[in-house]
């Protein structure tokens, strides 16, 4: 088979979808539920003190000290655009590893409350519908369609683009 045959099948929406199947951690953020690959997950853990960092964007909390290394710490809710609300006994941070310019990253995204690990096949997955001219959705890997609910597929890789990675990091060198 020809490179561009190779290539036509690894963007086929099959492959795309096989490539998307997996194991995910479903979160909430409000009445909406998230997933995120469990690979990409190491630790979940309720909240605990965040120390707050100077100039940094309203949706960055600040950072924890996760057995001794600073990692930096979103509100995925304000990241969305959501409404803030008050902390309360679900609500957790999700440590996740992240990659950024070729190089891994710990950060903690905190949420609402944690649902379930969900084991995603290829016909639970839909692609993200298209929602029209100037609204690109990069960090959306698809939909999940289980039991009549819809959730959202994150590539937490994309939720914070590469120039907002290297921002915390050099914030956080800085420290």
């Amino acid at each position: 088979m020809s490179s561009t045959g190779i290539e036509q099948l690894e963007n086929s929406p099959a492959a795309k979808t096989e490539h998307r199947a997996g194991k995910y951690l479903v979160f909430h953020l409000g009445r909406e539920e998230f997933g995120i690959r469990v690979l990409k997950v190491r630790e979940i853990m309720g909240i605990q003190d965040i120390t707050d960092v100077p100039q940094t964007p309203g949706y960055v909390k600040g950072v924890i000290n996760l057995r001794g290394k600073v990692i930096p710490v979103v509100d995925l809710r304000l990241k969305f655009g959501l409404p803030e609300i008050e902390y309360t006994q679900r609500t957790c941070i999700i440590v996740v590893q992240v990659e950024a310019d070729s190089h891994n990253m710990l950060m903690g995204i905190v949420v609402d409350g944690v649902a379930e690990v969900l084991n995603l096949v290829p016909g639970d997955i839909e692609d993200t519908p298209d929602f029209g001219r100037g609204v690109v959705t990069p960090y959306l890997l698809g939909m999940a369609k289980i039991k009549g609910k819809v959730k959202i597929l994150l590539d937490i890789d994309q939720v914070m683009t590469s120039q907002e990675l290297h921002g915390l990091e050099t914030v956080l060198d800085r420290n």
